[in-house]
């Protein structure tokens, strides 16, 4: 057996597979993300292991865990985790979407340059690298830096409470803007920031056994001691093997806490607007858009005006309300927004309510928001001469059948829904282990496609005007949302 383990943003899930790639076992255990101010995104990594202990717990639930051969973690990247001399955490982690450091990131900018960062890294002065929000930290938490010993993301955490082994998985590297793909840590920003290339521990590909599980981690977990635990993987990307994106010119829509566009290309050809990463599977690269908020804005909604009211509810409801929600009109920026336009700064936005409204417009004005965002990536990708030639659509809001046909009908293209893509992140990690464990090789991977969502042709010319007005909206109230900012920065 291999056992995939998944570090989410509402959610620690564990899915464990048998030697022919047949699901043996799954847990859950949820956490929750903290915003206690405007823009901030934070964790307590206490809460993934613990979430690690409960999930594993599930997934293995009346099997002996010495049949495991290997075992993976995926996590949100690059979540940023400082760590003392003994490896805990000093202080919550400041997530992927945290948005505090507006004026670092023009700082830095102002300093060195999105083209001379772009050039070194293939990534832009933004909210997700980590340059801006050390230099945060430098400034207002100047202690916390100070005894810092190491730094690190989600699932190198639960890797390292595994294994006591000090890592960098190598798309946490390259998406911290902070490390030169197969180079060198960027000693220029390091020496701004004031920190030695020593915080960081050498870069370990997706698939490679950094250690085996401790004598203290086997008490503690029940696992096997020297159980191999591979470096794991960046959670969309280990989506993005899970759903079978294995070819040139694929793309995946996912759909979880965050939301993620990822697309296959067969080299490192980084865009400006969007993010790069070494796909999962060796020889291939993934050019891939972020959202702060897709699940997380959703859960949110819920559980402030819609309290114990299912999802399921909330889309009946919607299904009842035209397309275009009434004229309400919804910016998913909550956290502000990385891709493609990278503005911190943005807030969300909901336009054009009047008393006739009700929660259901509302809901389905966040369906079909998220929808146009992803609609933002599709066309930055074809302006940069990329084509979209296939897409799959994934993780837990894909069981929404009525954001699948909002989504397939603003794209404009048929969605496909692949068996087992509910399963995300911790079946691809999953499938990794098995991989080191020599059970199965890439081209084992399998997959069958359950159900294909076409686009609704009446809903077609109604989202394309709508997309329209969404992307006017966001350029008239740029410049008006650092106004709202400076109010409680």
């Amino acid at each position: 057996m291999v056992l995939g383990v998944d570090v989410g943003t509402t959610a620690v899930k564990a899915l464990l597979l048998g030697a022919g790639g047949e699901v043996l076992g799954q847990g859950e255990h949820p956490h929750s993300l903290r915003s206690p101010a405007p823009g901030y995104a934070e964790e307590d990594p206490e809460d993934w292991w613990r979430g690690f202990l409960a999930a594993t717990a599930q997934a293995l639930a009346g099997r002996d865990p010495r049949g495991l051969r290997a075992l993976g973690v995926s996590g949100m990247v690059p979540a940023l985790v400082l760590h003392d001399e003994g490896g805990r955490p000093l202080r919550p982690s400041l997530q992927q979407n945290d948005a505090r450091a507006v004026h670092e990131i023009r700082e830095l900018k102002e300093r060195f340059g999105d083209a001379w960062l772009f050039s070194r890294t293939g990534a832009t002065w933004n909210q997700q690298v980590l340059g801006p929000k050390l230099l945060w930290l430098r400034r207002h938490e100047p202690e916390v830096l100070s005894a810092t010993r190491w730094i690190a993301g989600s699932y190198e955490h639960i890797t390292f409470r595994l294994t006591g082994v000090r890592y960098q998985e190598a798309n946490w590297a390259l998406e911290s803007g902070l490390w030169e793909p197969g180079g060198a840590w960027l000693g220029e920003v390091l020496d701004y920031l004031g920190l030695s290339p020593n915080l960081f521990g050498p870069v370990r590909r997706p698939w490679e056994v950094v250690g085996g599980v401790t004598e203290g981690a086997g008490e503690a977990t029940g696992l096997a001691e020297g159980l191999p635990v591979i470096a794991g993987s960046a959670d969309h990307i280990a989506a993005a093997l899970a759903s079978g994106l294995v070819g040139k010119g694929e793309a995946v829509v996912k759909l979880g806490g965050a939301g993620d566009f990822l697309y296959a290309v067969d080299r490192f050809a980084p865009v400006p607007e969007l993010f790069i990463d070494f796909h999962d599977i060796p020889g291939l690269h993934v050019i891939n858009g972020c959202m702060a908020t897709t699940g997380s804005l959703l859960k949110w909604f819920r559980e402030s005006f819609r309290p114990g009211v299912s999802f399921a509810a909330l889309d009946a409801e919607a299904e009842a309300v035209p397309p275009g929600a009434g004229g309400v009109l919804a910016l998913p920026y909550f956290l502000g927004e990385k891709t493609p336009i990278h503005d911190p700064e943005a807030r969300g936005t909901v336009v054009g309510l009047t008393l006739f409204h009700t929660p259901a417009h509302l809901w389905r004005a966040l369906l079909e928001g998220v929808a146009y965002a992803f609609r933002h990536h599709v066309e930055v990708l074809e302006a940069r001469g990329h084509r979209v030639e296939r897409l799959f659509v994934m993780d837990g809001g894909a069981r929404s059948r009525l954001w699948r046909r909002i989504l397939a009908s603003v794209l404009e293209r048929p969605l496909e829904r692949l068996v087992g893509g509910e399963r995300g992140s911790a079946y691809g990690t999953a499938f990794l282990a098995g991989v080191a464990a020599g059970l199965w090789g890439f081209g084992d991977l399998r997959r069958e496609v359950a159900e294909v969502t076409p686009p609704e042709p009446a809903w077609i010319p109604v989202y394309r005007e709508g997309y329209a007005r969404y992307r006017e909206l966001y350029e008239r109230l740029k410049d008006f949302y650092p106004k709202l900012w400076r109010l409680y920065a």
